[in-house]
């Protein structure tokens, strides 16, 4: 499927589903030492509120990345997954020993959870494909639902404002043929939607968020991959701690393809 077929689904849920038909979300994060940035970054922040027997909700959990890594850690957790061609890379990846109870569903209903029954609740994948207000916050809303008192919610997003380098890096005529408002600088949201750090505070907050992190999770990792993936394992370690020591400052929060928000 091109991105030509994919414009002419009008059922969102649907849409979203075969934009995994084309994307390999199964590779995203482990392909390289700089993919993997924003995966390590992502895991330092959540491993910094979890505690011995908690219990993690992964929604849009992709191709199991993170559900795998925790179950394999001893915390029970649950994973929904719309997308088809994720789905079937998660169960690939599963062995007997996995506790995961994985299901197909919808991020914009979590009926099949209790209210107040999750320690951690991961929304990674839903706020890059949701592109209104009220479908977002009904996102966050269901999230807040089976967040036990106490716990954390944990919201990525894709960075409006320094998409413009990395493609820049593929394509010498980004700025001219790139597809984006000339005036604004929004980047069209299709196929994946596109946020300001100003607009994912302001749509966390409109949802009753209180922010406890804002992070650059992977900084300019794409930008300087072909770099980053040529590191000697020593000098990426410090790399990572570089990055993990610039990844909050204001200054450089929305130079990044992905920011992480870690709120209550």
């Amino acid at each position: 499927m091109e991105f030509e077929q994919l414009a002419k689904i009008e059922d969102e849920s649907e849409r979203i589903n075969r934009t995994y038909d084309i994307f390999n979300e199964d590779a995203r994060l482990n392909h390289s030492k700089a993919a993997r940035v924003e995966f390590l970054t992502t895991v330092h922040y959540i491993e910094k509120y979890l505690k011995d027997g908690d219990k993690i909700l992964d929604i849009g959990a992709g191709a199991g990345e993170y559900s795998i890594y925790f179950a394999r850690k001893g915390y029970e957790v649950s994973a929904l997954e719309l997308a088809d061609a994720n789905i079937a890379a998660f169960k690939k990846k599963l062995t007997p020993e996995d506790k995961i109870d994985l299901v197909q569903g919808n991020a914009l209903d979590l009926s099949r959870y209790e209210d107040k029954s999750f320690d951690i609740v991961l929304l990674f994948g839903p706020l890059y494909h949701l592109k209104n207000d009220a479908d977002k916050q009904r996102c966050i809303c269901e999230a807040k639902r089976v967040l036990k008192d106490g716990g954390k919610i944990f919201f990525a997003f894709i960075s409006n404002d320094f998409v413009f380098l990395t493609e820049f890096g593929y394509d010498v005529n980004y700025f001219s043929n790139g597809d984006y408002d000339k005036e604004s600088f929004k980047l069209n949201d299709f196929p994946f939607v596109f946020h300001t750090v100003s607009a994912a505070r302001k749509l966390l907050a409109d949802g009753g968020i209180k922010v406890l992190h804002e992070v650059a999770s992977d900084g300019a990792s794409e930008l300087l991959a072909a770099r980053i993936n040529e590191m000697s394992d020593e000098d990426y370690a410090q790399y990572l701690r570089y990055h993990f020591y610039i990844c909050e400052k204001p200054e450089l929060l929305g130079m990044t393809n992905h920011l992480l928000f870690v709120g209550e």
